[in-house]
């Protein structure tokens, strides 16, 4: 092959859809293509016009406009146009023009049509848009982790094992003996038919009837666990395992139309976990210090770093990290308990940020505040609740969760307050939307009670989700504050780079990706009276109105997902080398297929502010924030 074609070659391979061709196949498209060179201004095909190639732009920028004139979109080096007319009529259906000096390759019809009925990857590339691209990427993950398509009910090996609540302590653990189970589902039988009243597990029986030395007599409805965390028959391993590491329970009912199915165990999803986060959350539980704590939290990367190599999706990561980090919050939270006392005053202990959100990586500070009891009184109480919130924020530091530079943590007085003063705050932050208002908008409205009284953060959840969904003037400034963190994303499609010292030249995956979506993500959800925490969560909750045009919510969630994963894998390759993990990347360091659709879904995320502007009637100007 002469220089020139291999030259054409090299530069295809590097780009969709000819990066996963057969080898013959692209030489063979190679030896076929004409070069064309077009100035600045010049017209490269007219509506109408007989449609005779596939277009590629080897460099320069290319304009596509629709029938009426109007601009539909800018493409840069390595983008394709034409391929609409080529399968449709066989004309021109969006003219073109040269933005910018520009060389492209042309592949001639013939060439194209038989890509196109014989390379079933070709077709599906040149048949859908950017964003059903993006779709197509994302659910190529998903197809492709089996905790993401295997429905619990796998994990199931036998009936569950019942016995009425009116048994004794005795009777119970003779059954689940002789049965060789580790749980026992208890049915109240004094209805019309039997219903679920609670469960009693091997570890209940140590800690609740050993420990304790209660006599064989007890009834059992005396301590058997109710307000049962439950998981339906159709719903899916991963489901499970979220809900385990969330709540910290080791079994898991299983229904059917109400009824239990079955009951599938930590061990169960241990089996097909191979991440072993659960394992790792169970570890946690076990520590009696912080030194023991410190110890095995190397482990957490070490999880991490599994979960990316087994293709687990960014929902599934960012929930098992929070649930690590949440766990470390929890147990420290024990231990300081013993340390210090029971508390004077009931308290609540809330996670703030990518925590709360389960969102949660392993590139992260703490954020983290505590409710009060409206019967605090500071000079009685607040020694204890000062001394429990060091001792658990140096902990959590100590296991490699950072100190926020920003002060927002539980040691801050500030942020330790009665319950009625985080209702002021809160009102007079959505009443009030001045600069430092919205800076702690976006930081609290993030919120999950961990541990303590947690219905103290319902009440400020609901608090939020009234309020706020009522103000409009709220929502508007949120959206204006929204804007100022736009998606890396030039004129022309390229990427726009950091200029910050030894982050030159790379793209901050957080600050210019993640964070943007999550941001007017949490607006839509505000407008909508959402309580959901999470983003993924937040965007099914927004799905169900008609807050957004069609399609927005699944192209918004496929844009998070893509972005996220991409940032994920950059931090586990970074462990896996032996460096510290960041969250800024080199698109040099990226594959075409990566570099490829994280323009799309940055354009999503673009398209999606010019949205939140219109939508929330963002003022113009400065912003607040």
């Amino acid at each position: 092959m002469q220089a020139e074609l291999i030259e054409i070659r090299n530069h295809l391979a590097q780009h969709s859809p000819f990066d996963d061709m057969a080898e013959d196949t692209l030489d063979q498209v190679v030896s076929q293509i004409e070069v064309a060179y077009y100035r600045a201004g010049s017209t490269i095909t007219e509506l109408g016009d007989l449609s005779t190639h596939l277009y590629y732009i080897r460099s320069g920028a290319v304009e596509i406009y629709r029938r009426s004139g109007e601009l539909y979109n800018r493409l840069s080096e390595g983008d394709i146009f034409g391929q609409f007319g080529l399968m449709m009529n066989k004309t021109v259906r969006f003219p073109t023009k040269a933005l910018e000096d520009s060389l492209l390759y042309l592949i001639p019809a013939a060439v194209f049509q038989q890509l196109w009925e014989t390379d079933e990857s070709f077709a599906d590339y040149v048949e859908i848009e950017d964003r059903t691209r993006l779709r197509t990427a994302v659910s190529r993950r998903e197809k492709g982790n089996e905790l993401m398509t295997a429905r619990v009910t796998r994990l199931i090996s036998r009936p569950p094992v019942t016995a009425p609540t009116t048994i004794r302590l005795q009777e119970a653990a003779r059954i689940m003996t002789e049965e060789g189970v580790s749980s026992l589902v208890l049915m109240d039988e004094s209805g019309d038919k039997p219903t679920m009243a609670g469960i009693i597990t091997d570890r209940d029986l140590r800690t609740r009837a050993l420990t304790e030395a209660l006599p064989s007599e007890t009834p059992i409805r005396d301590i058997m666990s109710t307000g049962l965390i439950t998981i339906h028959s159709r719903a899916f391993i991963f489901e499970a395992m979220l809900l385990m590491l969330h709540n910290n329970v080791h079994h898991l009912p299983v229904l059917d139309r109400d009824e239990p199915r079955g009951v599938i165990s930590l061990a169960d999803v241990i089996k097909y976990e191979t991440q072993s986060s659960l394992f790792l959350v169970g570890n946690i539980f076990h520590q009696q210090t912080v030194k023991g704590l410190k110890a095995i939290s190397k482990d957490v990367r070490h999880s991490f770093v599994r979960m990316v190599n087994e293709d687990a999706n960014s929902h599934m990561i960012g929930s098992a990290m929070a649930g690590i980090g949440r766990s470390f919050t929890q147990r420290l939270l024990e231990l300081g308990e013993e340390k210090f006392g029971p508390p004077p005053v009931p308290y609540c202990f809330m996670a703030l940020g990518s925590m709360a959100r389960d969102e949660q990586l392993v590139v992260t500070d703490q954020d983290n505040a505590m409710i009060l009891d409206d019967r605090f009184e500071p000079e009685l109480h607040d020694g204890y609740f000062l001394s429990l919130a060091r001792f658990v924020c140096d902990g959590l530091a100590a296991c490699g969760y950072r100190y926020c530079t920003g002060d927002i943590m539980a040691t801050n007085e500030k942020w330790r307050q009665p319950l009625r003063v985080w209702k002021d705050c809160f009102s007079d932050w959505i009443d009030n939307p001045k600069a430092e208002a919205l800076l702690n908008s976006n930081i609290f409205f993030d919120l999950d009670g961990i541990h303590g009284d947690t219905q103290m953060a319902e009440e400020l959840k609901a608090l939020i989700a009234g309020k706020a969904s009522q103000s409009q003037r709220f929502l508007a400034y949120l959206a204006r504050n929204a804007l100022n963190r736009t998606p890396p994303l030039g004129f022309f499609r390229t990427f726009v780079m950091e200029e910050d010292g030894k982050q030159n030249n790379t793209i901050n995956l957080k600050r210019r990706g993640t964070a943007p979506i999550s941001d007017l993500i949490r607006i839509h959800a505000l407008a909508c009276g959402s309580r959901a925490q999470n983003s993924f969560e937040r965007l099914q909750a927004i799905g169900e109105t008609r807050l957004l045009p069609e399609g927005s919510v699944e192209n918004l969630r496929d844009a998070l997902e893509f972005i996220a994963i991409v940032r994920i894998r950059h931090q586990a390759l970074a462990i896996e080398d032996g460096r510290e993990p960041d969250n800024n990347v080199r698109p040099e360091d990226l594959s075409p297929f990566e570099r490829n659709h994280l323009k799309d879904a940055f354009q999503v995320v673009s398209n999606a502010q010019k949205f939140l502007r219109y939508r929330y009637q963002a003022p113009v100007g400065r912003s607040l924030g």
